[in-house]
Order: C-alpha cells, then sequence, then structure tokens
C-alpha cells in the first residue's frame, strides 16, 4: 500500500469531509450554501469546542423562529475549519484584528509572555495569580478576539455562501444540461 505524504492526507480528508457532502446532498443549491455559510460563520469564531453546538443550535432557532432551514451536516462539518491544529493561526489573526479595530497597539507574543510572567511570578497568593491570569485573558485577549472574529466570521460566511452557490448552481446547470443531451 502506498504511503501519502501528511499534504496529501490532509487533501483527502478535506475532499471527504466537506467537498463530497456538498456533492451528494439532494438539497437545492440554497440550503446547502446556506449550511456551509453558518458552520463557516461560526468556525470563524474562538469558541473552538463548541461551535457544532452553536450551529446546531443555530439550526433549531432558524427553523422554529424564522422558518428557515439549511443543511445541518454541513454547517456542523464546516466548524471543522478551525480545529486544534489550526486554531492558533486563527486566534492571533482574530486577537490582531480586534486590536486593530479597538484601536489599540498590537501586541505578539513578547507581551503576553510579559503579562502572563508579572502574573505568574510577582508576589500574590495562588489565586491572585490566576485572577490576574483570567482577567488578562479576559480583557486583552477575550475583548480582543470577541471583537475581531466577528469581520471575519461577517465574511467568511457570507463569502462561502456565494461561493458554493455558485458552485452548486453552475454544477446543476452542467448535470441537466447532460441529461438533456442524453435524452436526444
Amino acid at each position: 500500500m502506498k504511503q501519502r505524504t501528511l499534504w496529501e492526507n490532509l487533501k483527502r480528508v478535506c475532499r471527504y469531509r466537506l467537498v463530497i457532502p456538498i456533492l451528494r446532498s439532494p438539497h437545492p443549491p440554497e440550503y446547502k450554501a446556506r449550511g456551509v455559510a453558518v458552520g463557516t460563520a461560526w468556525a470563524m469564531t474562538p469558541l473552538v469546542g463548541i461551535q457544532m453546538y452553536l450551529v446546531f443550535m443555530t439550526w433549531i432557532i432558524a427553523k422554529k423562529v424564522f422558518k428557515w432551514n439549511f443543511s445541518l451536516p454541513l454547517g456542523l462539518a464546516y466548524t471543522w475549519i478551525t480545529n486544534v491544529v489550526t486554531m492558533f493561526f486563527f486566534y492571533y489573526g482574530f486577537y490582531v484584528t480586534g486590536q486593530f479595530m479597538l484601536n489599540r497597539p498590537i501586541q505578539g507574543y513578547n507581551h503576553l509572555k510579559q503579562t502572563m510572567e508579572s502574573a505568574f511570578l510577582a508576589d500574590y497568593t495562588f489565586w491572585e495569580k490566576w485572577g490576574a491570569f483570567f482577567k488578562m485573558l479576559a480583557y486583552d485577549w477575550g475583548l480582543a478576539m470577541g471583537v475581531g472574529c466577528l469581520p471575519w466570521a461577517l465574511v467568511f460566511g457570507v463569502l462561502s455562501y456565494y461561493i458554493v452557490l455558485k458552485f452548486e448552481k453552475a454544477r446543476v446547470a452542467r448535470r441537466e444540461r447532460k441529461l438533456k443531451e442524453k435524452r436526444k
């Protein structure tokens, strides 16, 4: 059996988990595109670990309250864009964007290191150290990431909707054209 490289394995997983479900779904293009958009929008938040639950809750609320439906499996699958492997890159992007949006200086790794050292190496009690750490996490990193993820979620949610919609409409048109040609 041939050994695949890491890149080949990644491409294969992406194809089987993200592309094939779109191709096999019998639903109209808009339904699929909405599912991908919701999943992608939630993926672009710093909530790795609960994104699938949030897509499910969005699906329930959208269906019951707004009478609006989308592909739940596609929404769930597209939250996998951000995962344990990729989340640090996305989190840093959210942080930098948030710092920019909050009109704060963009401080990188050294600032985080100094803040953590001052919290943990200072002459604080155990609980004061953890309090300082969580205050730093919530105010500095948490607020910046929470604000910074919003444009990413909006842009990539809308962009993914239109890309999938265009792709699916073209695919449906090709399939219909082939069926017409077959009937002749």
